[in-house]
């Protein structure tokens, strides 16, 4: 059985819609946080809540009420994919308390809940990128120490307490770093949806710093394919040693070439509003796979061109445009 915490949010559900189809039992635990309009996250429950073997439980994890509700499953999870937590860069430099709280603290009452969980293979949780800073060499196997937001700090203190809780307690623990993740159903607060939304409107888009950025912009469906090819390696093995691991597009791709691509897609000549470089942005993120493709032989299959076809239809649909 699965337990995916932030089960209505982006990864978390397409994960749970994939081990669902495989048969799988999952618990998804939610609180519908407003960071972004909490419609499109009522609707991927409402999909969920098609499969039979999918639990919904509405709950805060910095609240006790909800380890209560959790507790009578707890002997049956033996897989937990930690996705739940505070998002965006920017927003951490404005709100950098909710970070310390929703992302850092959470984790470390999930942590206290299930360090004696006897049944628990496997905890998998949400790191990011943002870890790596200004670094062009994104190695996963290198610390890292020099971040440059708070979103980042929080991150990178869950992977320092997911290594104490591993070696005290023996807790099999990964982090994934997730590298500029999109597709359908994706977060509407992210460039990508929010740039697609104003162009369809013959609204101006913000880009910051003139266009000189470039991101790893990775397809939802090889996210998830590959973190199943980690679980698979990790299925059998009865005591590990904390890692984390990258889960991005090891192609690097400009703001602007990504801003044609998406041009070319809806057929529309964008607005363009240029904007000074953002508190905590990075310039360049680069998904370095050394390490990743000799350990579970990751694939990236999905490119840019034809992600952004999937999401243009998908966001069409979805907004009736």
């Amino acid at each position: 059985m699965y337990l995916v915490t932030g089960i209505a949010g982006f990864i978390g559900f397409h994960f749970a819609i994939s081990a669902l189809k495989k048969g799988e039992s999952v618990i998804g635990v939610d609180n519908f946080n407003t960071y972004y309009d909490i419609k499109i996250k009522k609707k991927r429950i409402a999909i969920l809540n098609n499969f039979s073997k999918f639990t919904f439980v509405f709950g805060d994890l910095n609240n006790k009420k909800t380890y209560s509700k959790i507790k009578k499953y707890k002997k049956k999870i033996t897989y937990i994919l930690h996705f739940s937590g505070q998002a965006g860069v920017r927003y951490s430099i404005q709100k950098p308390e909710v970070y310390l709280r929703d992302n850092t603290l959470a984790y470390l009452k999930i942590l206290e809940f299930f360090k004696n969980a006897k049944k628990l293979k496997l905890l998998l949780f949400a790191s990011s990128s943002s870890v790596y800073g200004e670094k062009k060499k994104s190695f996963s196997h290198l610390p890292q120490t020099k971040p440059v937001s708070v979103y980042a700090v929080s991150k990178l203190s869950m992977e320092l307490l997911s290594n104490v809780y591993n070696s005290i307690y023996g807790l099999n623990i990964l982090g994934l770093r997730f590298f500029t993740v999109f597709g359908p159903w994706g977060r509407p607060d992210m460039a990508y949806y929010k740039f697609t939304k104003s162009i369809i409107k013959n609204k101006a888009i913000e880009i910051y710093n003139k266009g000189n950025h470039a991101r790893s912009f990775t397809y939802i469906d090889d996210v998830i394919n590959n973190i199943f090819l980690i679980l698979k390696k990790y299925r059998k093995v009865k005591s590990i040693k904390f890692d984390v691991f990258n889960i991005g597009n090891p192609r690097s791709i400009s703001l602007m070439k990504f801003i044609k691509v998406l041009e070319k897609k809806l057929k529309i000549k964008a607005k363009k509003k240029y904007i000074k470089k953002q508190l905590g942005d990075v310039l360049v993120t680069y998904s370095n796979l050394k390490r990743e493709k000799k350990l579970f032989r990751f694939k990236f299959s999905t490119n840019l061109e034809k992600g952004m076809d999937n999401f243009v239809n998908w966001f069409k649909k979805y907004n009736e445009v």
